[in-house]
């Protein structure tokens, strides 16, 4: 017991002892945790319902590996379309740097020349590093270049250590090792990217490497950040699950028994169960202070966590936005669809085209007297994106007086109504065109056209009638 300190928790504001230390367990065969991943079936969430408390950090922010895990998924990026997003990161993480970093490859021509010139910009934040793995070679385009941070892959299950690497977790960890006291030896403060830890064996490797790198930071006095991988998407975020499914049994395990700083810690996460978003808030509420997110959540099979989502999940936990621009959401989301040329589904949160369209006439109905009851939030205000009615066969006059009012911007007296003459002419228009077997919803070129019709019947001009 003498030789484990007695710390204040600042949080808490109590003295502390840590109780266990946990040495490698440096296992002759793997252990791939077979009764949580029976491979032939459903994986398993199971609870030994054990707690941990809540710890949110007292500041969070948001780190993107869009150049990175988002690229590998897709098509590479030209220079300048990655220029072109890592001013608008900029832009959107305000002036308290909310997006933290940009992590970038450094293997090609193309990305080299985006890393220079994204460093030319002269930007504190988002900071620019890289990605390597682990091995000597990687490490000299770090050096080279001479970025502050690089991170490197230390892959930490079973799966990855003895199937992939073919090595021991002792040889694993021997080998990482020295390339991270490579990394500090130069000056290099590196970000140890923990592959596949949700199917690591966190007290047996995981928790003994991250004691191993904070002995390494007190030694060279660098920090060295510890990024928790979500790789395969099968964190669980719910309170009591076992680990090395639960999130907040990652994040507490590293925090409290190897002893990383929240600022340290970060949560990279991946959507293959539906569930980046969510835990990677989980992270965040026990202790991270960084997730790593891509824009519009594209990466690896089934993604990463949204960048854009985090950014509204840091707005709902924090009451404020603290500067951060997200107007430029909505740009980032019309650039992709217009220069880059991907069509984002259409009902995804925020930038998907029908986000905040309303097709239910109900629905239409209620919008027209007050549009905070079917709408998240001031779209307009927060996106540029103010709240639409698509009109249909079930949009009745409600949804097309609002379609009326939207398109055309009308406010105040000049709005129309639903039981406005012009209101009940295009109805009597759009009724027709589905008893007459239409099936699709009508566009806006079609309704501007049938409106100009109909108010030059009526002797109209909308905004004065």
């Amino acid at each position: 017991m003498q030789n484990r300190p007695v710390k204040m928790d600042p949080h808490t504001n109590l003295l502390t002892l840590e109780e266990h230390m946990y040495p490698l367990v440096d296992v002759e065969t793997p252990n791939v945790f077979r009764n949580l991943f029976p491979y032939t079936e459903v994986p398993k969430i199971a609870f030994n319902d054990r707690i941990v408390p809540h710890h949110m950090p007292d500041d969070i922010w948001i780190t993107d590996t869009t150049f990175r895990d988002g690229q590998q998924s897709r098509a590479p990026y030209s220079t300048e379309q990655i220029i072109t997003m890592y001013d608008y990161f900029h832009r959107l993480g305000g002036p308290k740097g909310k997006i933290r970093q940009c992590e970038f490859f450094l293997y090609s021509k193309k990305d080299r020349d985006a890393v220079y010139k994204c460093l030319e910009r002269g930007y504190q934040f988002p900071e620019v590093t890289s990605w390597i793995r682990a091995n000597k070679k990687d490490f000299e385009l770090v050096k080279d270049i001479g970025l502050k941070e690089t991170g490197i892959l230390v892959s930490c299950s079973d799966y990855h250590i003895f199937y992939k690497m073919k090595m021991t977790r002792r040889q694993a960890m021997e080998h990482y090792l020295s390339i991270i006291k490579e990394c500090l030896e130069i000056g290099v403060s590196p970000r140890c990217h923990l592959e596949d830890i949700t199917r690591a064996d966190i007290y047996g490797y995981v928790i003994p490497f991250c004691l191993e790198l904070m002995r390494l930071m007190k030694e060279y006095q660098i920090p060295i950040k510890v990024r928790c991988c979500d790789t395969m998407g099968y964190g669980v975020n719910y309170a009591g699950a076992v680990i090395p499914r639960s999130v907040q049994g990652i994040i507490y395990g590293i925090m409290t028994h190897a002893g990383v700083p929240s600022e340290l810690i970060e949560w990279h996460g991946h959507n293959d169960f539906y569930k980046a978003v969510s835990n990677s808030t989980t992270a965040w509420l026990y202790g991270a202070s960084g997730v790593n997110c891509s824009l519009f959540g594209i990466g690896e099979r089934t993604g990463n966590t949204p960048l854009e989502a985090m950014v509204f999940e840091y707005a709902q936990l924090k009451g404020t936005l603290d500067g951060m621009d997200t107007t430029v959401i909505t740009e980032l989301a019309d650039y992709y669809e217009k220069e880059i040329g991907y069509r984002l589904p259409s009902r995804t949160p925020f930038v998907g085209r029908a986000f905040n369209i309303t097709r239910a006439g109900i629905h239409a109905d209620g919008l027209l007297k007050n549009e905070e009851i079917y709408n998240i939030f001031d779209t307009e205000k927060f996106l540029n994106r103010p709240v639409e009615v698509a009109v249909s066969n079930t949009s009745g006059l409600a949804g097309i007086a609002h379609w009326i009012n939207t398109h055309y911007r009308l406010k105040g007296d000049a709005q129309v109504s639903k039981s406005c003459e012009l209101v009940a002419m295009v109805k009597a228009w759009v009724d027709k065109e589905y008893e007459d077997g239409r099936v699709t919803v009508l566009t806006d070129d079609e309704l501007t056209s049938v409106i100009a019709e109909t108010c030059e019947r009526l002797g109209i001009t909308l905004g004065t009638n």
